[in-house]
Parts: C-alpha cells; sequence; structure tokens
C-alpha cells in the first residue's frame, strides 16, 4: 500500500507541475487566437509598457504572486485570471490522474480534454466566440488520443467505436438544434459538441447522456438567473460554451453513477 501511495503522489505532483506549466501557455493561447495572432512570436510582453516577460517572471502561479499581480516595469495590474487558469489547468491534470487511477494511458486525452476546455471557455466568456483553430484540431488530436489509450490502456474496442458514436451523436443533436432554431445555437457550439461527446461517449453512455443534459440545464438555470437578477431578455448574449464544457466535467466526473442510479429507480 506504501508503494501505491508513493505512486499516486508522485503521479499527482508530476500532473500538478505539468499542468500549470501548460496552463500558462493557455493564457497565450486565450489571449492570441481570437485576434488572429502567432502562438510563437513576439514573446510575452506587458500590454501596457511592452516590457517582454522575463523567464523569472514565467513561473507559473509563483511569478503573479512574487510580483503581487502587477508588471515589474511599469506596475500595470496583471489581471488574477492568469493565475488562475494556471491553477485551475493543474487541478484539473491533478483530477484526470485520481479519476482514472489504472489507467495512465488516459492520462493525455484527458489533460488535451483539460486544456482545450479550459482555453475554449475563457474565449467564449471573452468573445462569444468559439475558435474553431482550436477545436476542428481536437477531433484529431483527441481520436488519436484516444486511439492510443484503447489500444495500450484499459479501454477496449468497444470504448473506441462508443467514443465515435458519441461524437457523431451528439454533433448531430446540436446540429438539429441549429438548423431548427438559427441564432438560438452557434455553430461552434455544434462543432464542439462533437469534441465532447466523443470523450463522454468514451466513458459511457451515462457520462453521454448526463453530461449533454447537464449543459443544457445548467446553462438555461444560468439565462434564468441572469433574467430574474440582471433584467437579461431572452435575446441576451450568453455563451453557451462554458455550459456545455462545465456539463462535460458533470459527465466525466459523475455521469455514469448518477446513470446508473436513475436506471436503477426507473427500472
Amino acid at each position: 500500500m506504501g508503494a501505491a501511495l508513493t505512486a499516486d503522489l508522485t503521479a499527482s505532483v508530476i500532473a500538478g507541475i505539468l499542468g500549470a506549466i501548460f496552463g500558462s501557455f493557455l493564457n497565450v493561447v486565450i489571449w492570441r487566437v481570437p485576434r488572429g495572432k502567432s502562438l510563437v512570436r513576439p514573446g510575452s510582453a506587458c500590454p501596457k509598457c511592452g516590457a517582454e516577460v522575463q523567464p523569472c517572471d514565467n513561473v507559473p502561479i509563483i511569478s503573479w504572486l512574487l510580483l503581487r499581480g502587477a508588471c515589474r516595469s511599469c506596475k500595470a495590474p496583471i489581471t488574477v485570471r492568469y493565475p488562475l487558469v494556471e491553477a485551475g489547468t493543474a487541478i484539473a491534470f491533478v483530477a484526470a490522474v485520481w479519476l482514472f487511477p489504472n489507467d495512465p494511458w488516459s492520462w493525455l486525452a484527458w489533460w488535451y480534454f483539460a486544456a482545450i476546455s479550459i482555453a475554449l471557455a475563457a474565449i467564449d466568456i471573452d468573445v462569444r466566440k468559439l475558435p474553431s483553430a482550436i477545436i476542428l484540431p481536437s477531433y484529431v488530436v483527441g481520436g488519436a488520443l484516444i486511439a492510443l489509450a484503447v489500444g495500450l490502456g484499459t479501454s477496449g474496442l468497444g470504448d473506441g467505436i462508443r467514443a465515435a458514436i458519441g461524437a457523431a451523436g451528439l454533433w448531430a443533436l446540436y446540429a438539429l438544434l441549429a438548423t431548427i432554431k438559427p441564432g438560438a445555437m452557434g455553430w461552434g457550439d455544434v462543432r464542439l459538441a462533437g469534441v465532447l461527446g466523443g470523450y463522454l461517449g468514451w466513458l459511457g453512455v451515462g457520462a453521454l447522456v448526463v453530461g449533454a443534459f447537464a449543459g443544457f440545464l445548467l446553462g438555461a438555470l444560468w439565462s434564468v438567473g441572469l433574467m430574474l437578477l440582471r433584467g437579461a431578455t431572452r435575446k441576451s448574449s450568453v455563451p453557451f460554451g462554458p455550459w456545455m464544457i462545465i456539463g462535460a466535467a458533470v459527465g466525466v466526473v459523475w455521469g455514469e453513477s448518477l446513470w446508473d442510479a436513475y436506471m436503477s429507480l426507473i427500472l
């Protein structure tokens, strides 16, 4: 038991460090992708004074704390979202290790899922857009990582087939909704649905159904809350991508257990 605990702690620490590093890169993605800028050049710099961020000031989470949330050169405030994205990504990476402790080959797929989910949610909140530059490659990369886990990990061929069916099925559902009521559902949401459906379907029917339903439920509750508390209307623009992603997270963590409980009740 001691050796197993040590291995779990070691994997969690490594996952947390990798997550924080990837989270730092995601901050670049969140800012530059919607604006059509290169992710490589120029280097990171203060948007106010233009001073280049030095390597010592680019350590995830720690640098923001040491700088007290301000640029070293001009003291302009640095948004707290930077360390929050880094910490959130680290937590998500560790969660993947905890949720699937016996299937290390699946971790890469879930780490990628966590990374694109965080980036897309933040971008949708910022600019009401889900960039195809992130979503479309995710069909290939996510599919390849799931296939790798199916071939080398604990998943079986049936799980991989179910992932493909889940991707096609959730994409088709969202496409139907977008066609029936144009404007109510963006095609960015449709494209994202296929990616989420693949990952949820990989886990099982319960994860897929609960994850999809949770996204609609949480998004509806948020919209109603805005109408009641902030005077929003049905025509108000509300980003739905974050709720799709949070709903998918619910499906990943609790989908199968909730589905089993539901089926036990009705049967």
